[in-house]
């Protein structure tokens, strides 16, 4: 039977008698978007991330929704739960639809092109997939950023990839292993700081103690990229890929000012600047690059006949912006890689984000997340149990909230003060944190990170996970430490316990 709650009533001051939520009430909406997943999967195939994973999730949501009312809750305040979760992800929102932008100009400015044609000259197919988490690595690392180094490098590193008749899912894997790498890493990254500041830990010693984990995660990661790479070295059609670069000198002007716009979002990334002006910064400058360097295609691809050829280039980049850009050149592998982009080309994955941010937002209003947790949390005797309820803690939440701030932010929370309790210094909570939350929230379609990393590098998150090796082996890497014993710190008997952990 289920117990009592005192909970305040948001609407009069007082305090209402709730039914706390049993566990069958708070795994049922998650059995329910399981089932569904599994159906859109096995009806729609390759097309469930086209709508019918937005009505599972949504569907999910109102079943936990139903679950609140009945326990008790009103629906004036779940609905304004709702609009709270997705208000807090507007920002990621604008990003998204900004890169489409951005995808859009930079193909038509001919920025992507360049990348593709310089990098398949340059880059060897044996060594491109760990060359591809390495640059992103040192990209994320100086910008601390992992969204825009996938917007920028990534999506120049996908075309060479198409070209040298590499495996895109493997590309697209190895270049959020080197994002989510560097992220991490870098004191200038959002979740990095977020993490080390729920937890109670120095910002440097943070990133310190996460060594441990990381360093070890991305050598295998980087082993198995390498090992992939060897084994699949390409088709080695010279031909093709003569014909490739051929389609791409005729069509775009490809000289050393179309790595204008790359080169100032990743100046302004390094400045510490938003990144969404950053990058509407960048889709700008694309479409001003564009009009400079390639007037002759932007005015073919607006199809204006008997406008004026000012207005014709007006609409040209205006339809790059929007619609995204679209290239006939009669090579059909040239034209699937350049005809993409626009920021219609991501509304479908801001439908995914508002229908999962809607369903995280019900499962913690209702106190649904925090059953499940608080479930975890009894099974945690040792340290090991404790670090692997923080895992499995940070992961659900991931899977439950769409949101890897969420991810971070609630377990952080929730496990602060039993940390203390064991004599566990908090950079072990912090590095843990990162290990499960920061990194395997792209692995998840309907988070955030998930959504935004298959828009923009074109591949679905089911097909790029299994080569997301870093967050892969992180996690159990962070699991087989914390059972072992290996770099886990730990206060002296009657040490005073600080309220910042420092070193």
């Amino acid at each position: 039977m289920a117990t009592q709650r005192a909970q305040p009533d948001s609407s009069d001051g007082k305090h209402d008698l709730e039914p706390s939520p049993s566990l069958l009430q708070a795994t049922t909406p998650l059995l329910v978007l399981a089932a569904l997943l599994w159906m859109s999967v096995k009806l729609f195939a390759d097309d469930a991330s086209y709508g019918p994973n937005q009505i599972a999730l949504a569907v999910a949501a109102a079943v936990a929704t139903l679950i609140g009312l009945y326990n008790g809750q009103r629906w004036n305040a779940i609905q304004e739960s709702i609009v709270t979760g997705i208000s807090v992800a507007m920002p990621a929102i604008l990003i998204l639809l900004a890169v489409g932008a951005l995808i859009g100009a930079w193909i038509l400015s001919g920025t992507v092109p360049a990348m593709v044609y310089f990098g398949l000259e340059l880059m060897h197919p044996a060594v491109f997939y760990a060359a591809s988490a390495v640059i992103c690595a040192l990209a994320a690392l100086a910008t601390g950023s992992s969204w825009t180094t996938a917007g920028t490098l990534g999506i120049g590193l996908m075309g060479i990839a198409q070209g040298l008749d590499l495996s895109p899912a493997i590309t697209a894997g190895a270049v959020i292993s080197g994002a989510y790498f560097g992220d991490k890493l870098s004191p200038l990254s959002d979740t990095t700081n977020l993490a080390s500041a729920v937890a109670g830990t120095e910002l440097f010693t943070h990133i310190r103690h996460m060594l441990w984990t990381t360093i070890p995660s991305f050598t295998l990661a980087l082993l198995a990229y390498a090992a992939l790479g060897f084994n699949h070295a390409g088709s080695g059609d010279t031909a093709a890929l003569l014909n490739t670069r051929t389609v791409l000198d005729t069509h775009f002007d490809l000289s050393v000012w179309t790595f204008l716009p790359p080169l100032v979002v990743l100046g302004l990334a390094l400045a510490r600047k938003p990144a969404l002006p950053t990058i509407l910064a960048g889709a700008a400058l694309g479409a001003l690059v564009a009009v400079w360097r390639q007037p002759d295609l932007v005015v073919a691809f607006a199809d204006a006949e008997g406008v004026a050829r000012p207005l014709a280039l007006l609409k040209g980049v205006w339809s790059a912006l929007a619609n995204g850009f679209v290239l006939t050149s009669g090579a059909a592998g040239v034209d699937e890689l350049l005809s993409r982009g626009g920021m219609k080309s991501m509304l479908n994955t801001v439908w995914l984000i508002l229908t999962a941010l809607s369903f995280g937002a019900v499962m913690e209003h209702t106190g649904l997340l925090k059953r499940l947790v608080r479930t975890i949390l009894a099974a945690a005797r040792g340290t090991g149990s404790l670090i692997a309820a923080v895992v499995g803690t940070t992961i659900t939440a991931n899977l439950v909230t769409s949101d890897q701030f969420m991810a971070i932010v609630v377990p952080g929370r929730m496990f602060k003060d039993e940390f203390r309790r064991r004599g566990l210094k908090a950079r072990n909570l912090s590095r843990t944190l990162e290990d499960a939350g920061t990194l395997t929230s792209p692995l998840i379609p309907w988070n955030t990170c998930g959504a935004y990393m298959a828009a923009t590098l074109g591949v679905s998150t089911w097909v790029y996970a299994p080569y997301c090796f870093l967050a892969l082996i992180n996690p159990v890497i962070a699991i087989l430490w914390g059972a072992r014993g290996i770099a886990i710190a730990r206060y002296a008997p009657g040490e005073t316990i600080p309220a910042i952990d420092k070193d």
